[in-house]
């Protein structure tokens, strides 16, 4: 249990207090883990620092951590169609992380930091659909969310500048886990890395340089893309900042959200892409030559040689995203972009002598969409609840869907604690329905 628990007689909610190097935390104790909020491990990314790499946040005496975690500012997801919508503060500073753990004691969990999805554009780590309570208490783990920057604040690319600072914000966030997790019961040495979509790509990319981290599991990542070369990345900002009224990065430091809103949103921009014909996100990771150096292929094929992984992704991908539906095309892409590059990255890790997994998720009630993309998440977090009106999960029988919690939640702990998740190594396919 928890050391200094205390219940506010007005509210009834009860409190835990953790003591850090810089002062205490106060978190809200729940009924099986406390949850840490809207710790923030990066200094506020506002004024000169919007753009810029992240700075360790400061502070001393006490800090309030049971308030929610506010998201980085962003634009309503394309995804929301058969994900549903979430409902959230958004704040330039949003570079804050939330901690879930069935005691803030002296034990040495293992530690699961969550990176979401979103295309590089919307999303958070703390929102209802990845509340981490449920999967903390089951599993006796530590689960950590982490709020990056997305779209132009995170992933903007001006040559001479630093770019990639979305992905620095993700390590930022990791040497904190590393620094401070064991206050909160965790093991800095037993850190997974869990990312679905862009989140899991960022793992991949991180691990062709100095991962903090010993595992890692990649829900549909887009490997099949790759990055994006800095002289088209280029370009596209160019367009984006003209669009958006500024001259350089100077300038777009001083300009309202809306503006840079407006320019993602912008005829000109949309153009561009257009004629890019990769079919891939607006903002992405970029092959810059300091963050990731050009060639990055022989970097990412080395990756999977770093650390163990479960990688998989679900049928039918690209049946989630607009103008997209279950058919022959759809099928060919999603396997293209997300299903073989994933079961080649656990095939390439087992061969490189790592343990690896591979598995697809093929649930699918509602047959507009199938096993569309992130289906598989609410299962993971056991936070069907917080998806309840999301058309994907339409027509879900419970008793099916608490199996496949059980299922899923099972494996992932296994993994998550050093064990085999029950099924054999890739090559082979561990197929959920």
């Amino acid at each position: 249990m928890d050391h200094n628990v205390q219940t506010n007689v007005h509210t009834n909610v009860k409190t835990v207090t953790v003591q850090l190097p810089q002062g205490e935390i106060t978190g809200t104790r729940l009924a099986q883990v406390s949850r840490f909020s809207s710790v923030p491990y990066a200094q506020p990314a506002v004024g000169p620092l919007r753009f810029a790499p992240p700075v360790p946040a400061r502070w001393a005496g006490t800090l309030d951590a049971t308030q929610p975690m506010p998201v980085c500012p962003q634009l309503a997801s394309r995804l929301r169609g058969v994900m549903g919508d979430f409902q959230a503060q958004q704040s330039e500073d949003c570079l804050r992380l939330t901690v879930w753990t069935p005691s803030a004691d002296t034990r040495k969990r293992p530690v699961v930091i969550w990176l979401h999805g979103g295309a590089w554009q919307s999303g958070g780590g703390a929102v209802d659909w990845y509340d981490g309570a449920r999967l903390a208490a089951r599993g006796d783990i530590v689960v950590v969310g982490v709020n990056y920057r997305l779209a132009a604040l995170g992933w903007l690319y001006v040559p001479g500048e630093t770019a990639n600072v979305g992905l620095l914000d993700e390590e930022a966030a990791i040497r904190w886990v590393v620094e401070h997790i064991a206050h909160f019961g965790g093991d800095p040495e037993q850190i997974t890395l869990m990312g679905h979509s862009a989140g899991a790509f960022n793992i991949a990319a991180m691990l062709t340089r100095q991962p903090q981290f010993q595992r890692a599991i990649l829900h549909s990542a887009s490997l099949g893309r790759g990055f994006r070369e800095a002289k088209q990345a280029a370009y596209l900002s160019g367009v984006f900042l003209k669009a958006a009224g500024a001259e350089d990065l100077a300038q777009a430091r001083s300009l309202p959200l809306e503006a840079l809103f407006a320019a993602q949103q912008s005829p000109a921009v949309a153009q561009a892409l257009k004629e890019e014909g990769a079919n891939r996100s607006l903002f992405c990771p970029v092959v810059d030559g300091e963050i990731f150096p050009s060639p990055v292929e022989p970097l990412m094929q080395t990756a999977c040689a770093a650390v163990d992984v479960l990688v998989g992704s679900t049928l039918n991908e690209m049946a989630a995203f607009p103008g997209m539906s279950i058919n022959e095309q759809s099928q060919q892409l999603g396997e293209q972009i997300f299903r073989a590059p994933g079961r080649q990255w656990a095939t390439n890790a087992r061969t490189s002598g790592r343990q690896a997994w591979s598995f697809s998720f093929d649930y699918a009630p509602n047959p507009e969409v199938g096993a569309c993309h992130c289906i598989d998440l609410p299962f993971v977090f056991g936070n069907l609840d917080a998806f309840a009106h999301a058309p994907m999960l339409r027509g879900m029988v419970a008793e099916h869907a608490a199996l496949l919690v059980d299922q899923l939640q099972t494996a992932w702990i296994e993994f998550v604690h050093g064990r085999s998740p029950g099924w054999e190594m890739a090559p082979a396919v561990k197929v959920f329905k």
